[in-house]
């Protein structure tokens, strides 16, 4: 894919990160830009963003905002570990891909990888791992954390009695539960639940709450549903130069992220344009998916002149070259003729 060239052509099933600020966004920012605030969180956007959020997730919850996903998962993980534990999670877990090795670079800790279906971890893979490690005594790690992503890197998600289990299993072994939660909106309205339903209430303990990839322009949030592991937090975000001196700029995006219910309404478009994407690919003889098409993310296999006609009309990523295998991504402002554009292109 030309990335030199998307400005000139239709949106991109690239990712959902390519996509725009959502108008209600923008006009928040635009509203939160006026005359002096006080700094570091102490204004009143800030306040009420995290009122908000604990509105969703428990009045309990101590929440702390961060510029992007790979400082909240990293952060997160940093204040349950130390250098000589590690953190179990699956082979597809976007902390060990794409996230340049930041986890174990600012934790010291190792990530312990087991298998994954569909992207997911299972209770059994969990104790396998922690096992292995156990073995061995202070000879390797000690397993500390467990890493999940909802929804996952492949757009699957995990039921509520997934989480229940793999929660059980956590605390059986004394381990604490993190979520990555950049695109859990789209989890949420793909299985008709509160975000309530898939943290807090199936023992999730820390979770990365996202944002950028929904319609914000930048900005996610480190949520402590176990408020006893935020303790000292603070230091830690500030000494891993996540610490906005104008942290009224991120609160009063999820202001009105949650206060409109922009979260619901735009997982939901992005869904559905996912949907009517993978019937039309069925319609025209690509309906083979290596993963259940559960939220916003297509994974079919197309051939070479297949993928430059396609990529010339819509740009996207070919997530495995040796298979040909395409991400195709829709995001919060996907339309109709986006689609109706690449399908005509195959």
């Amino acid at each position: 894919m030309d990335d030199k060239n998307i400005g000139d052509k239709m949106k991109a099933f690239a990712s959902d990160n390519y996509a725009g600020v959502a108008p209600e966004i923008m006009t928040a920012l635009v509203a939160a830009n006026h005359a002096h605030q006080p700094s570091y969180g102490e204004d009143a956007l800030t306040k009420e963003a995290i009122a908000l959020i604990r509105q969703q997730l428990g009045d309990e919850a101590e929440v702390f905002f961060v510029y992007n996903g790979t400082a909240a998962n990293t952060l997160a993980l940093k204040a349950l570990l130390k250098s000589h534990e590690s953190v179990i999670c699956p082979n597809s877990a976007h902390i060990v891909n794409h996230e340049v090795g930041a986890v174990t670079a600012m934790t010291g800790a190792m990530c312990l990888q087991t298998e994954n279906l569909d992207g997911k971890i299972t209770p059994a893979w969990i104790e396998e791992a922690y096992q292995r490690q156990k073995r061995w005594g202070h000879h390797a790690t000690l397993p500390r954390v467990v890493s999940i992503t909802q929804a996952t890197e492949f757009g699957t998600v995990y039921q509520p009695v997934e989480l229940a289990a793999i929660s059980e299993m956590c605390q059986r072994l004394g381990l604490y539960l993190h979520m990555d939660g950049c695109r859990i909106y789209n989890a949420a309205v793909a299985l008709n639940v509160s975000l309530a339903e898939i943290t807090s209430n199936v023992g999730v303990d820390v979770l990365s709450l996202g944002g950028t990839k929904n319609g914000l322009m930048f900005g996610e949030a480190v949520v402590f549903l176990n408020p006893q592991l935020a303790e000292n937090f603070a230091y830690i975000q500030k000494q891993g130069l996540q610490l906005q001196s104008k942290m009224r700029f991120i609160a009063a995006q999820f202001v009105a992220f949650f206060k409109e219910n922009l979260w619901q309404k735009y997982a939901r478009k992005a869904n559905q344009a996912c949907q009517l994407l993978a019937e039309g690919l069925t319609a025209q003889g690509y309906g083979h998916f290596d993963y259940p098409v559960q939220t916003n993310h297509v994974f079919v296999r197309l051939n070479n002149e297949v993928i430059a006609r396609a990529q010339e009309a819509v740009p996207f990523y070919i997530f495995d070259e040796k298979i040909k295998l395409a991400r195709l991504v829709t995001s919060f402002d996907t339309e109709v003729a986006d689609i109706e554009n690449f399908l005509a292109a195959l």
